[in-house]
């Protein structure tokens, strides 16, 4: 079955995605620190932190995903609880966040957060109850 390679290439695609959310918001962060922008007041410096503090964060929690799809492939074996639960919650942001992309930034991101959706979620389906139970030979009868 081709689980295997399909896990690989969800960890590869994340384990891309991850060091790019940094690098985002690090210029997300740049352009509010060059403006001083504030929201309602906040302090710029909260601001830019705030934006560091979420792009650090985002990209070590898809630097995990990609982990938990990476040890998946090399033991072709399904994550565990904590595995799925952090796989769904990564694929419910995907397309979160692919909805969000339509209006903000375009069909092209829209279509990256598509196909890394439908990534995370064939991984999820090919590793799916059952899927490490042994083949039982069918005995003519």
């Amino acid at each position: 079955m081709a689980r295997r390679p399909i896990a690989l290439v969800t960890a590869a695609v994340l384990f891309l995605e991850a060091p790019g959310i940094v690098v985002l918001n690090a210029v997300m962060a740049r352009f509010v620190e060059i403006q001083s922008m504030s929201l309602d007041g906040l302090d710029p410096d909260h601001m830019v932190t705030g934006t560091w503090a979420l792009g650090i964060v985002s990209g070590l929690l898809l630097a995990l995903c990609a982990t938990v799809a990476l040890v998946a492939g090399i033991r072709d074996k399904r994550p565990g609880r904590a595995g799925r639960g952090l796989l769904i919650g990564c694929a419910v942001v995907h397309g979160v966040l692919g909805a969000v992309t339509i209006g903000l930034i375009g069909w092209g991101a829209f279509a990256f957060m598509t196909v890394v959706l439908g990534l995370v979620v064939l991984t999820l389906v090919a590793y799916g109850k059952g899927a490490d139970a042994p083949a039982e030979a069918a005995a003519p009868a």
